[in-house]
């Protein structure tokens, strides 16, 4: 399959394939996470994990960041968690009596913003600008975020205490929506045994650098997306919007992202085109969370998986040859 593949290409493909296995030392069991979180790195992309705690989401990314060779910070989001934790603030030096700048948590490679929906709306606005832009502005400077930039935020389910719904366009902002889940039986006997054993997350070696993944980036958007998958998609975005149980579709921001994840999953399964496949593949992580859905739906008992299987059996699957 990889047989007309760049150069460039395979390098992603040899080097995603070495990231998985450092992170599966740690990470037993979860796969398909593991891969669908670097599809969202590769595609450019931030990821939001939605589930309980005690899954394994802190380890997942701090595996990450040191196989990535990332920069890595945590924050703990809490309602007493101020905006300038995240961006930083001015802080007098008594000694030269001018103001120096303390960089926020955020202002790192790999940020993992923990149980983000606990937090303030002022607070989570201050993370959403340095998700969309890059950047933070604090006093009037400017200052960029490091490249390559990915959150890992981490929400506990709705309904769970202490949490309040993100808003729309901050969720909007997450390539992908992910759930770890609950391990299978035989998963957490093979995790308990590795922790007999003293595993730890230290012993997962930096197999890239972040220059590799900004060039594994580049890569990415090179691979080749016929018209039809192009067409598929925004007829895919077209059901979302004239659905009867849904309120709120997929918005064009939306489609750009599963544009862009249908790509690095093409890559990582060997190809240098998209095919319809990729789509289906990543189209629930990418839209679940981007649509609202009306009250029709939970009165008739219906849910948003439902809906989308439901789109994704109805839009016809175009033929791509190549």
């Amino acid at each position: 399959m990889s047989n007309n593949l760049t150069e460039g290409q395979r390098a992603v493909l040899a080097m995603s394939q070495n990231v998985i296995g450092e992170v599966k030392k740690v990470i037993i069991g979860k796969d398909e996470i593991i891969i669908k979180v670097l599809l969202s790195i590769l595609a450019g992309g931030h990821i939001l994990i939605e589930d309980i705690p005690g899954v394994g989401k802190t380890t997942l990314a701090v595996a990450l960041s040191k196989a990535l060779s990332l920069e890595y910070k945590r924050l703990q989001f809490t309602p007493d968690v101020l905006p300038t934790d995240v961006t930083g603030f001015n802080i007098l030096n008594k000694q030269t009596q001018r103001f120096e700048y303390k960089p926020g948590a955020a202002l790192t490679n790999l940020f993992l913003a923990d149980e983000i929906n606990r937090t303030s709306s002022k607070t989570q606005s201050a993370l959403l600008e340095i998700m969309e832009e890059g950047k933070v502005t604090v006093d009037g400077v400017t200052r960029k975020a490091p490249d390559p930039y990915i959150v890992i935020a981490t929400q506990n389910p709705i309904g769970s205490i202490g949490t309040q719904m993100l808003p729309e366009s901050q969720m909007d902002r997450f390539i992908v929506r992910l759930t770890m889940g609950y391990p299978s039986v035989e998963n957490e006997v093979m995790m308990l045994k590795a922790k007999q054993s003293l595993v730890p997350v230290d012993s997962v070696r930096p197999v890239v650098s972040a220059e590799d993944i900004v060039n594994a980036r580049h890569e990415v958007e090179n691979i080749y997306v016929a018209d039809q998958v192009i067409d598929y998609i925004a007829r895919l975005a077209a059901a979302t919007r004239n659905h009867q149980f849904i309120k709120l579709g997929l918005s064009p921001r939306g489609t750009i992202a599963l544009l862009r994840m249908t790509k690095a999953t093409a890559l990582l399964k060997g190809r240098d085109y998209v095919i319809p496949d990729d789509v289906a593949y990543t189209f629930n992580d990418v839209v679940l969370h981007r649509v609202v859905f009306n009250s029709k739906a939970k009165i008739n008992g219906v849910s948003g998986e439902q809906v989308l299987r439901e789109i994704l059996s109805t839009v016809e699957v175009p033929r791509v040859a190549r």
